[in-house]
């Protein structure tokens, strides 16, 4: 990979901006001063450093980002509104991150963000069978029969049939835990929906057995731990 190309996909500016950083010596490739844009390095391999701060290689990012109600599970929004992605400052932005799934405009929670296309499709693909838990508030109490029936796949009212999902109650009245295999549209509203039931406040808070982090506020963000990385790859 081009040195200048290497400094730009890893956020130090624009091409342009690289450029002067390294016709200014501030740049070494393995211990050299390396002043020519267009020398070749071994990402990965290669030892780069700027002012002596090495500069990793890291050609993938997968972010936790709780996101707040309010914002649009996508990159760009035709009618102007906030998106996801509006939430991730500098220090990722130039990564060109999406969501990993869906998550409604008006319910919070986990937002799995990443730039790994494949790692995008294992998550999103219900025959990866990788779970999503949510918390939900209710109009009305939950039932056995509602277990039941969740248990044996909802079918909603247009004859969408879904796949089993576990339903449990929740400590507070009419409030409960869903977990889901599958990321049909607005899937847990309908599912309630089909049992004459209104979900009234709606969080996604695990996503394949990751908990979304405690102690992130709405609108924060980290990346996910290589421990909690490795089960979802």
């Amino acid at each position: 990979m081009r040195l200048d190309k290497y400094l730009s996909n890893m956020g130090l500016g624009s091409r342009k901006d690289v450029r002067g950083i390294i016709g200014s010596g501030a740049v070494t490739v393995d211990g050299q001063i390396v002043k020519n844009a267009d020398a070749k390095i071994q990402e990965g391999i290669s030892d780069v450093q700027v002012n002596g701060q090495s500069v990793a290689y890291k050609p993938y990012v997968y972010l936790m980002l709780y996101k707040p109600a309010g914002y649009l599970s996508a990159t760009e929004d035709g009618r102007g509104g906030p998106v996801a992605t509006d939430l991730i400052g500098d220090d990722y932005n130039f990564y060109d991150l999406g969501p990993a799934g869906r998550l409604d405009k008006d319910a919070e929670g986990f937002l799995l963000l990443t730039n790994d296309g494949p790692f995008v499709h294992r998550i999103i693909t219900p025959e990866k069978h990788v779970e999503k838990q949510y918390f939900v508030r209710l109009r009305k109490d939950i039932t056995e029969a509602d277990k039941v029936a969740f248990r044996e796949g909802i079918r909603f009212k247009d004859g969408t049939l879904c796949r089993p999902a576990q339903l449990e109650a929740g400590e507070e009245p009419a409030t409960a835990f869903v977990t889901i295999h599958e990321g049909k549209f607005h899937q847990v509203k309908k599912m309630f929906l089909a049992r004459d039931n209104e979900v009234v406040y709606l969080k996604r808070i695990s996503i394949g057995g990751i908990a979304l982090d405690e102690t992130l506020e709405p609108g924060e963000y980290r990346e996910l731990t290589q421990a909690e990385l490795e089960p979802l790859l």
